[in-house]
């Protein structure tokens, strides 16, 4: 399904939970809603959904307005938070509950229900009700019985939140495989930033009822468009101001942040280009599994960095050299990349 959302809001009271929201998503897509709670990104989902109306603006599914039509009539499966399976009810009969509202004939609803047990690996557990089952398998359960009917638009809020680590991410890897085999557009809402880089084609990042930026999650960590997405995506340090970091001085009091991956903390005989490197102490070292997080104090600020295990190991109190590579500066509503005006030779002049 092919989805057109245009200037749509959406008000709760005094709260704006939705204000001017544009966006288009391509049909076969797999979309990330990322942000933090209280951002907006469940009322767009159920806007989309038919479970709540916008005050104004228009959704159109494949060029078609569907603001007045109800859940139903809009070929949506949802997959809620907490599974919503029905208890009573085993495997079978869950998945087959929507098929059966649809009035499809019994070997039309066994077919599909055996063909979404292998599409799930859910095979052999039909007969068990949902308390017999682990909370990753009444996940896969609640994704069948959405994909029954046959959706054109696959709507999941949160769908991992009750899974612990390690089951979610198996299941991460499962839905990105499942929703290719199947080729259904896809949204779903996360707070979780790995979750979502690890699973979506795109991520809409969304911060107090607006669209702050949209694009692959590659893009969006590179290329920050906002001041929030530097900020809220991947680790970072704030700046007050970029023109007190070596290198960096043309950009002034302008404020920035700094990535760990931008920073490079090592023994005064480790840093090659000296000139654009200030001195700092050790603060603090974490061992992170495949490098160690480092803890560095450098003029007025505290900064992170990471450090290979192939290099010796830092220790609190350690004086340092900290080069930085990079910044994300905050220009107005802006963001821009600055690299550090003297981390390279200049080039020589030959005569």
């Amino acid at each position: 399904m092919h989805i057109r959302v245009q200037g749509i809001n959406k008000s709760f009271g005094s709260y704006e939970a939705a204000k001017d929201i544009s966006f288009e998503i391509q049909q076969g897509k797999l979309i990330g809603l990322l942000g933090p709670s209280g951002g907006g990104k469940t009322t767009i989902l159920r806007m989309l959904a038919g479970l709540e109306q916008p005050d104004s603006g228009r959704i159109l599914f494949h060029g078609e307005q569907v603001n007045d039509l109800m859940p139903q009539e809009r070929h949506i499966g949802f997959v809620f938070q907490n599974y919503a399976l029905f208890k009573h009810m085993t495997v079978f009969e869950n998945i087959a509950f929507g098929l059966r509202v649809q009035k499809r004939s019994k070997t039309e609803i066994r077919s599909r229900v055996e063909e979404l047990l292998q599409l799930t690996g859910l095979n052999g557990l039909e007969k068990r009700l949902p308390h017999q089952l682990s909370g990753g398998q009444r996940q896969r359960v609640a994704f069948a019985r959405a994909l029954a009917p046959e959706p054109q638009l696959l709507l999941l809020d949160e769908p991992f939140a009750a899974i612990d680590a390690k089951v979610r991410k198996e299941l991460r890897s499962w839905l990105r495989e499942m929703i290719s085999r199947v080729g259904i557009t896809t949204i779903f809402v996360t707070h979780d930033q790995e979750e979502a880089v690890e699973v979506a084609d795109e991520i809409m990042i969304v911060n107090k009822g607006r669209i702050e930026q949209k694009g692959s999650p590659l893009d969006i960590y590179r290329e920050p468009s906002t001041p929030f997405v530097a900020s809220f995506i991947g680790e970072s340090s704030p700046l007050a101001e970029a023109g007190s970091l070596i290198g960096f001085e043309e950009e002034g009091e302008l404020a920035a942040i700094v990535r760990p991956e931008f920073v490079e903390i090592g023994l005064p005989h480790e840093i090659s280009r000296q000139t654009a490197a200030a001195d700092g102490v050790v603060r603090s070292t974490y061992f992170r599994g495949s490098n160690w997080q480092v803890e560095v104090d450098t003029g007025p600020y505290r900064l992170i960095g990471y450090r290979s295990l192939e290099q010796a190991p830092l220790e609190p109190g350690d004086q340092v050299r900290v080069l930085v590579h990079r910044l994300y500066v905050f220009d107005g509503t802006q963001t821009r990349t600055v690299e550090n005006a003297l981390k390279y030779d200049p080039m020589p002049v030959h005569i």
